[in-house]
């Protein structure tokens, strides 16, 4: 079987008999094969060799022993940097690049696009989460307090919600072009707690104003006259298990006495952790999918949307965003406090 290289140099060699210039020849092979699989200058020397005749593809004889490439030492390059260019790999190993992306290939390693995290972890980080979904599994074990739960987070709704497209356009022509969404762009926040039941408030902030301590202690006491209203049976029995992120509006000494006061029962919530809060990982992600590509004129057209949103989505979805919990704190103890990747 033929080796890389030379499987590289037939596609030349059918370029250049198509009438190809060097340059378009190499740019068409990285579009398949990757940006480094051929050196521009290799390109240009085998297509001056077909024009002087030679049409072979072959190496030329070399005295001495041809390099190898150990599957080990490549395997322990990469380990070592994920990052490393096919370039790199083949000036610390000696060899072509054309060998490298060879042998890569058929060992199994592709390059893909890193994924975003929501922040870097530390050692402390990791702990603490591993630490609090611990103890949120064994007290669910003891004491089910899912159905008791009410959890809710902020949002910010924009005006003008853009979204990239695909569009036809041929190999060799520029992709469309479309402009970002202005982030100073009109907007308005959203503040909303759910249960396993459906949404139990939720308000609008007027344009453009942001949550502080004491807007969030006024929204608290909203939030407390609906559980009256529409939970009634969780007053009347254990009482709210309640759970929010650590922003700092959450965690400040005014919020803290103001849930003193309310007499719910307050759950830990490691810090950097949306995979674990069930408003980031499963209502918000829905509520965007359905904003996307949506423009509003006004502010009453936003909640109209956001309550035809809420409205049609029946039990079944916020029961799901609440009872994955557990396979999700399970999923952090088990991958020693990294990110669920989903």
């Amino acid at each position: 079987m033929e080796n890389f290289e030379e499987h590289i140099r037939h596609i030349l060699l059918y370029y250049f008999k198509k009438g190809k210039k060097a340059t378009e020849a190499r740019e068409e092979l990285r579009q398949v094969y990757g940006r480094n699989v051929i050196e521009k200058r290799q390109c240009q020397n085998w297509f001056a060799r077909f024009r002087g005749g030679d049409f072979s593809v072959k190496d030329a004889h070399r005295s001495g022993r041809p390099s190898e490439i150990d599957d080990d030492k490549i395997k322990a390059l990469v380990q070592a940097n994920k990052h490393s260019t096919v370039r790199e790999l083949a000036t610390a190993l000696k060899v072509s690049i054309g060998s490298v992306h060879g042998h890569l290939k058929s060992l199994g390693f592709v390059k893909k696009l890193d994924i975003w995290v929501p922040h870097e972890l530390k050692e402390i980080h990791l702990t603490k989460r591993v630490n609090v979904c611990d103890q949120l599994t064994k007290r669910e074990e003891n004491d089910p307090f899912l159905k008791r739960m009410i959890t809710g987070d902020e949002k910010w709704i924009v005006y003008n919600n853009v979204s990239r497209k695909r569009s036809w356009s041929k190999r060799d022509e520029a992709p469309e072009r479309q402009a970002k969404a202005d982030i100073h762009q009109k907007k308005v926040m959203l503040l909303i707690w759910w249960d396993w039941k459906g949404p139990v408030f939720y308000e609008l902030l007027p344009q453009n104003k942001t949550i502080n301590s004491d807007v969030y202690c006024e929204q608290l006491q909203k939030l407390s006259d609906a559980i009256a209203q529409k939970r009634p049976e969780l007053i009347n029995r254990k009482g709210v298990v309640f759970h929010h992120d650590n922003a700092r509006p959450h965690t400040s000494l005014v919020t803290r006495q103001k849930l003193l006061q309310l007499g719910w029962d307050v759950l830990p919530h490691p810090p950097y952790s949306p995979d674990i809060a069930p408003s980031d990982f499963h209502l918000f992600r829905s509520l965007q999918n359905f904003l996307n590509g949506k423009t509003f004129a006004s502010e009453d057209l936003i909640k109209q949307h956001l309550d035809k949103f809420l409205a049609e989505k029946d039990r079944k979805f916020y029961e799901r965003g609440i009872m994955k919990l557990p396979e999700r704190w399970q999923k952090v103890i088990e991958q020693n406090g990294q990110y669920i990747i989903d």
